[in-house]
C-alpha cells in the first residue's frame, strides 16, 4: 500500500521529520519561507494531507480548486488562520495540537510581565550601549509584581497555567474574564474570581494578560476605548494572537503614558511590526517565542503525527476541531 503523501509547510525539529518520514511520503519546505495562498491551493490537489502552521493563511479561496487533501493537521493550538467552514464544506478534517505548549507559552507570558514591569529590556539596552553610569537610588525604578492583581482574558489551558505561576509563584490576585462560565472548582485552585465583562476586569488590574483565541470574532478585542479603561500604570501582555490587539491604539497608549507598558510575543501582521511600536521604550518585544523550546516543538510535531496516524487508520483524531 502506498504511503499517504504529506506536505510539511515549514521546517520542524529533526526528530519529528525523521519519524514522519518513516510513516508517510513527506515533502518538506527546505526554504522554510511561508507558502503563498496560490501554492497552498495547488497543494490541495497534490497531497493527501497538509501540515500548516500559523504562518500559513488558508482562507476560503484556497479550498476552491480540486481537492485531494483530506486533512489539515495544524502544527499549533490556534487555527484561526484556517477557514474551518470552507475546509468542512470540502470534506477536509482539521486538527490542532493542544495541551503540549501550555506551560512554555505561560512561561513566556510571565517572562514578558516581569521584563516590562522591572524595565529589563530598557536596562539591557542601556548597559549594552555603554550608557550605564552605575547604581543609584532612583535608577530604572520599576513596578512590583508580587502581590499585584493580574487579569486574565481567556481561561483555557494556557490561562490556567499562567494563573498557577502568578498566584503560587508571586502571590498575585487573579481575576478572570472568559466567554463561558469557569467551574467553581477551577477558579478555587487559584483563588480566582470571574468577572462578567472585559470592561469590569480592566480597571481592577495592575497587569492584564491575553489568552483568548484569535480570529475575526476577537479582532481588536483590546482597542482604544478598552485601553482607556486600564489603570494608568498597568501593563498589557499578549501571547495569544496578534490580531487581538489594535496595535495603533496600543502605540498611542504607550507613547502618551495612558498605560505603564506592554509585552508582546505576537503581532497582527507578523513579521512586520509598526514603527511606532518599535520605538516605544516601555514595550518589550519578543519574536513569537511562546512554544519555542525543543521539548515543546517536538511534542507538537509528535502530536500532529498521532493525529495523522489515527486519521489514515480510519480513527477519529483526538484533536479534531473541524
Amino acid at each position: 500500500m502506498m504511503k499517504p503523501r504529506v506536505l510539511v509547510t515549514r521546517r520542524w525539529p529533526d526528530a519529528v521529520e525523521r519519524e514522519m518520514a518513516k510513516v508517510f511520503d513527506i515533502d518538506l519546505n527546505p526554504s522554510d519561507i511561508p507558502l503563498s495562498e496560490a501554492t497552498l491551493r495547488d497543494a490541495m490537489g497534490q497531497y493527501d494531507a497538509i501540515l500548516p502552521t500559523v504562518t500559513d493563511r488558508l482562507p476560503a479561496a484556497v479550498f476552491q480548486g480540486p481537492a485531494r487533501t483530506r486533512i489539515l493537521a495544524n502544527y499549533g493550538v490556534g487555527f484561526a488562520h484556517i477557514d474551518t467552514e470552507a475546509a468542512k464544506a470540502s470534506g477536509i478534517a482539521v486538527t490542532n495540537t493542544p495541551d503540549v505548549l501550555s506551560d512554555c507559552t505561560a512561561d513566556i507570558a510571565m517572562t514578558l510581565m516581569l521584563m516590562v514591569a522591572r524595565r529589563a529590556g530598557e536596562g539591557e539596552r542601556e548597559l549594552r550601549n555603554g550608557r550605564w553610569t552605575g547604581w543609584r537610588p532612583t535608577h530604572m525604578i520599576g513596578t512590583k509584581v508580587s502581590g499585584a492583581t493580574l487579569g486574565l482574558i481567556g481561561f483555557g489551558r494556557i490561562g490556567q497555567a499562567m494563573a498557577k505561576r502568578a498566584h503560587f509563584g508571586f502571590g498575585m490576585k487573579i481575576l478572570v474574564q472568559n466567554r463561558s462560565a469557569v467551574p467553581a472548582e477551577v477558579l478555587a485552585r487559584y483563588n480566582a474570581v470571574q468577572v462578567p465583562t472585559i470592561e469590569d476586569l480592566l480597571p481592577q488590574c495592575d497587569f492584564v494578560s491575553l489568552h483568548c483565541p484569535g480570529g475575526a470574532a476577537n479582532r481588536h478585542l483590546i482597542n482604544g476605548p478598552r485601553l482607556d479603561l486600564m489603570r494608568r500604570g498597568a501593563f498589557l501582555i499578549n501571547t495569544a494572537r496578534g490580531e487581538v490587539v489594535d496595535e495603533h491604539a496600543l502605540a498611542q497608549a504607550l507613547w502618551f503614558g495612558a498605560i505603564g507598558g506592554a509585552g508582546l510575543d505576537v503581532y497582527d501582521r507578523e513579521p512586520a511590526i509598526p514603527r511606532e511600536l518599535l520605538g516605544a521604550d516601555n514595550l518589550v518585544l519578543l519574536p513569537h517565542l511562546g512554544s519555542a523550546t525543543i521539548e515543546t516543538r517536538e511534542a507538537m510535531g509528535f502530536r500532529v503525527l498521532d493525529n495523522l496516524t489515527d486519521f489514515f487508520a480510519g480513527k477519529q483524531p483526538r484533536d479534531l476541531v473541524a
